[in-house]
């Protein structure tokens, strides 16, 4: 695993602060648009497409054969669209050669912000030590690791790949302990979150489980996302 202690790693969190990213950005969304990213990838997807409003994320499913359209707002279901940025939803579905397209209230309109010019990877904790390679054999000299809201997840899994990046040996159960004495994560465990089962929490906090990153490219109209596999 290669690291490196010479890199400038940058905190920055939401759109603000996304458009002033410098050298590489990642673009992280922990709970939960860039973990469904990796699970619909994982789970045979040939392409995740990125947009920032639900009637963009409609009209561009409804143009491509057999897409799958996944959308919330404000992190509840979309009334007409059967998938809410679910990766629970997401392992259910057949996605094998389909193109998955995403709307969510964090991580796409994050992504987009980042101006042209800078690369951006999509991140969550699945993807963080394939992500932080993949980042360095860039070998930028800055590393800009931006939180899609100020939410501990995102927070914690940015102090990650910053460690591993750096080649230590952080400790993420510590790192997500503000998280789990939130009453955002209580409300969600207990079931009380309507299309956010408690399964989206547990597949989101397995860290590194996919050997790809997920590096995003700017097309007209979208932004996509494929994987790149790390070896």
């Amino acid at each position: 695993m290669r690291h490196d202690l010479s890199v400038k790693v940058v905190h920055a969190v939401g759109i603000d602060t996304a458009r002033q990213a410098r050298g590489l950005a990642v673009v992280i969304d922990v709970l939960r648009s860039f973990t469904v990213s990796a699970y619909a990838l994982a789970g045979g997807a040939r392409e995740c497409r990125l947009v920032t409003t639900t009637d963009e994320a409609r009209a561009l499913a409804a143009a491509i054969p057999g897409a799958l359209l996944c959308a919330e707002e404000n992190a509840l279901p979309v009334p007409g669209i059967d998938i809410s940025n679910s990766p629970t939803q997401i392992v259910a579905a057949e996605l094998t050669g389909r193109i998955l397209v995403q709307r969510s209230t964090a991580g796409t309109p994050v992504a987009a912000a980042v101006r042209e010019g800078i690369d951006i990877f999509a991140a969550s904790l699945v993807v963080a030590r394939a992500t932080v390679q993949a980042c360095l054999l860039r070998d930028p000299d800055v590393l800009t690791l931006i939180a899609s809201a100020d939410y501990p997840e995102d927070h914690a899994c940015a102090r990650y790949m910053e460690a591993i990046a750096r080649g230590e040996k952080p400790d993420l159960d510590r790192l997500l302990q503000p998280l789990r004495r939130s009453e955002r994560y209580a409300r969600v465990m207990n079931g009380g979150w309507p299309g956010f089962p408690p399964t989206d929490v547990e597949l989101a906090l397995q860290p590194d489980r996919f050997s790809f990153a997920m590096p995003i490219l700017r097309q007209p109209g979208y932004l996509s996302v494929k994987a790149e596999p790390i070896s």
